[in-house]
């Protein structure tokens, strides 16, 4: 299964923008922020704004707006980014080594602590700090490690064996990059990202910014 359907989608989606927006603005020095502000920033009317960030519980002060600290603890405990989690990334090919070294997954509460690949050229390397280990360890190490996701970036023929480690190992959430459907236990969630997806709405907007109603906002 894997599939959790989840109310509220886009508004979920965006919610790291607004997280990067406010703290920014934190870093700057600015303690409130109002909803036309983040509107704006945001490229969507301020009432879809206020409807995105009363998901958090968070209320702001009419007139006034929103304390920006506040803001954004709420959508971090929302997102269940206020504690780390621990992640194993599999397959360190150009997009596995590009999210390794991508500082800012701890940030939004992500470590990835190791990785693993099926290259024995790769297998006792570092890359961005990790140690590279041989595919056929998943599941030892991931049981040792007790991590809770594992993220995989390998070929979509290789996916599901990968899959299959994972959960044997005890993970019960997969960051799925592999362009396949997995077949995991209802008990495993699973979140498939395909890039192609990205470079099909962009072409369809791009195609559409000739016709009646201008480009498509997103």
């Amino acid at each position: 299964m894997g599939n959790i359907k989840v109310q509220k989608m886009p508004s979920i989606r965006r919610m790291p923008t607004y997280l990067h927006k406010l703290s920014e603005m934190r870093k700057a020095g600015i303690d409130i922020v109002a909803t036309p502000q983040l509107a704006k920033y945001m490229n969507l009317e301020a009432i879809v704004v206020r409807k995105d960030l009363a998901l958090t519980g968070v209320t702001g002060q009419p007139g006034v707006g929103y304390k920006v600290k506040e803001l954004i603890d709420a959508i971090k405990t929302f997102l269940r980014w206020d504690n780390t989690s621990e992640a194993v990334l599999i397959g360190v090919g150009s997009l596995g080594s590009a999210l390794l070294g991508y500082d800012g997954f701890e940030e939004y509460g992500l470590r990835i602590i190791a990785a693993f690949d099926a290259d024995p050229a790769k297998v006792g390397t570092e890359i961005h700090g990790r140690e590279i280990f041989a595919a056929d360890r998943i599941e030892e190490l991931v049981r040792r490690l007790q991590v809770s996701m594992g993220i995989i970036c390998v070929p979509a023929p290789c996916a599901q064996k990968v899959a299959d480690q994972l959960v044997a190992g005890g993970v019960k959430g997969i960051w799925n990059f592999a362009n396949v459907s997995l077949k995991v236990p209802d008990e495993v969630v699973v979140q498939r990202e395909v890039i192609a997806g990205g470079l099909a709405v962009l072409s369809v907007k791009l195609a559409r910014r000739g016709e009646p109603g201008g480009p498509v906002r997103g």
